[in-house]
């Protein structure tokens, strides 16, 4: 029998894949990808996507709240960063049922693996 996630980090995946699901959201996700590993200060990240201050604000703290997305300041400005471990996390949750049932990809390489 499968082995199954305690409740509470479902629940856990289940809030970090919910900040995801807005698309403001999911283009900061993208916008910080790209910019990975330095990351993006808050200026610079509302000239690319257009969106207000407070808009993006609170998108901000979303995505932080949810440890999606790092912080740090240097001086007056603060550089926002894609937490990329938070992100492999997510993607082994959502992974580890799919492949371990069916074998369809080894959870190492994903490479699939063949029958």
């Amino acid at each position: 029998m499968p082995h199954k996630e305690p409740d509470v980090d479902v629940a856990r995946y289940a809030e970090m894949l919910a900040a995801l699901g807005t698309e403001p959201r999911l283009r900061i996700m993208r916008l910080l990808l790209s910019a990975h590993p330095g990351g993006l200060v808050v200026g610079d990240i509302q000239k690319e996507l257009g969106l207000s201050s407070s808009n993006l604000s609170h998108h901000l703290e979303r995505l932080k709240n949810e440890e999606l997305v790092k912080v740090r300041r240097d001086g007056t400005f603060l550089w926002y960063s894609a937490n990329s471990a938070a992100l492999k996390e997510v993607l082994a949750f959502l992974y580890s049922e799919c492949c371990t049932r069916n074998r369809i990809l080894d959870l190492d390489t994903g490479v699939p693996i063949k029958n």
